[in-house]
């Protein structure tokens, strides 16, 4: 092959090369400048929320123990049903308890015999010491008795009184509203007074309690943010529970209460809300998210979290089209994400065009073609909505967004170089033919 034939070759080679753009370029024409999606942002005032993990705890629980000792004789309840506070649970043998109960019964009545003795024994003598029959010690001792055998009524009275208890106590009751769980012992069982174990366990599940923790030094933080971080009046202060499926529950709650104390091992403060809970969605023990609001800050940005990546250093950045349609780059302060979207303190401003698509097109400094975005645009593909509470697949961009800052035309000066060579080692070869 001569050198002319290989010099032929390879410019041929090179054309079918060349980018489109470069190509066009060289015909005289130019490539129009990429099309890119924008969302023209707007200041608003944005409540800062605290997502914190928690579980759900039943506003009452009570656990049945028996009270009195015997054999168990019949139970009284469904196994997971609603019960009220006085409904009978379980009966235990009551034989044993209802004789003692007609034993204190008699005593009382010989008690009451006795003390009408008394009574009229104690008149008959002071009768007599008015006529100065009786003597005085025969009065005091007839008084004495009298007064002893009133006090006895009521010793058996009592006795009755503690018959009746333990009687009633053979019937075990449930002490509180709620839903009954699982029986722990059935018919025939022996239960004793004071036993470890339970009977059942009742808890109150409408409302329901969900104690989170949260770190005292995010507390210090919120409290040091000063008064634009404040929840001013008129603000919702209901707390939103994310449940472990990722929807959100239906009732919303109120933050009842914290405790005033640090715990030493964790560093971690409890606070502890309440939440309706008709339909028992909510079960003791189920672990939840819950969104608390925690301030406001006035006049920050609310930047879709499409059009927002990250640096080599890791840092959140984005690109704005300014009003020569030229991109710009940005650095941004974030402060948090609120739904698909992240809430920005610094760098953009009302008005500013955030790009959102093609941003693997564009670099700061060049031209592009915006289009605003739609609400199609907005929209997940049919069948690929994100679960809730789960940022949009887009919102992975900033991991990948070095390899993206990176020029084209930077990334393919070496193969236009790698050519060059090969052509010049070619035409020193022909040139040694």
């Amino acid at each position: 092959m001569t050198t002319l034939t290989r010099i032929l070759v390879l410019a041929g080679m090179v054309s079918a090369s060349l980018p489109a753009q470069q190509v066009m370029a060289q015909e005289g024409g130019e490539a129009p400048p990429p099309q890119v999606t924008v969302v023209t942002l707007k200041a608003e005032d944005a409540t800062l929320t605290s997502s914190l993990p928690g579980r759900v705890v039943a506003s009452a629980e009570a656990e049945l123990r028996p009270q009195v000792s015997g054999l168990i004789t019949e139970r009284l309840f469904d196994e997971g049903s609603a019960v009220a506070a006085g409904d009978p649970l379980y009966r235990i043998d009551a034989r044993s308890y209802e004789a003692a109960m007609a034993q204190a019964e008699a005593a009382l009545a010989q008690a009451v015999a006795q003390a009408d003795a008394a009574r009229r024994e104690a008149e008959r003598v002071e009768t007599l010491r008015d006529r100065r029959v009786a003597s005085e010690q025969t009065q005091d001792a007839a008084v004495a008795a009298r007064d002893a055998a009133v006090a006895a009524v009521k010793a058996a009275e009592a006795q009755v009184q503690a018959a009746q208890i333990d009687l009633d106590r053979t019937t075990v009751t449930a002490p509180i509203d709620g839903v009954i769980g699982l029986a722990q012992a059935s018919a025939g069982a022996l239960v004793q007074t004071g036993q470890p174990d339970p009977l059942a366990v009742i808890r109150s599940i409408d409302p329901v309690r969900v104690d989170v923790t949260q770190s005292a030094a995010e507390i210090i933080r919120w409290q040091r943010q000063g008064p634009d971080a404040a929840l001013p009046e008129g603000v919702d202060r209901t707390v939103t529970l994310r449940l472990a499926d990722g929807s959100t529950f239906e009732h919303t709650g109120t933050l009842t209460g914290a405790e005033p104390h640090v715990d030493e091992t964790t560093g971690v403060v409890t606070l502890r809300m309440e939440f309706a809970n008709p339909e028992g969605v909510l079960l003791p023990g189920m672990y939840v998210l819950a969104d608390i609001p925690q301030g406001q800050l006035k006049g920050v940005v609310l930047a879709p979290q499409e059009g927002v990546t990250r640096d080599r250093r890791g840092r959140p950045v984005a690109y704005v089209v300014n009003a020569e349609n030229i991109v710009e780059e940005r650095l941004l302060d974030v402060v948090q994400d609120q739904g698909n979207t992240w809430i920005v303190r610094d760098g953009l401003a009302d008005g500013d065009r955030i790009i959102v698509q093609g941003l693997q097109r564009i670099g700061a400094g060049m031209p592009v073609t915006p289009e605003e975005a739609t609400a199609a645009d907005a929209a997940p593909a049919e069948g690929e909505a994100p679960a809730e509470g789960e940022a949009p697949a887009d919102a992975a961009a900033p991991d990948a967004a070095p390899a993206e800052d990176e020029a084209p035309a930077e990334a393919e000066a070496p193969a236009e170089g790698d050519g060059a060579s090969e052509q010049q080692s070619d035409d020193q070869a022909g040139s040694g033919n």
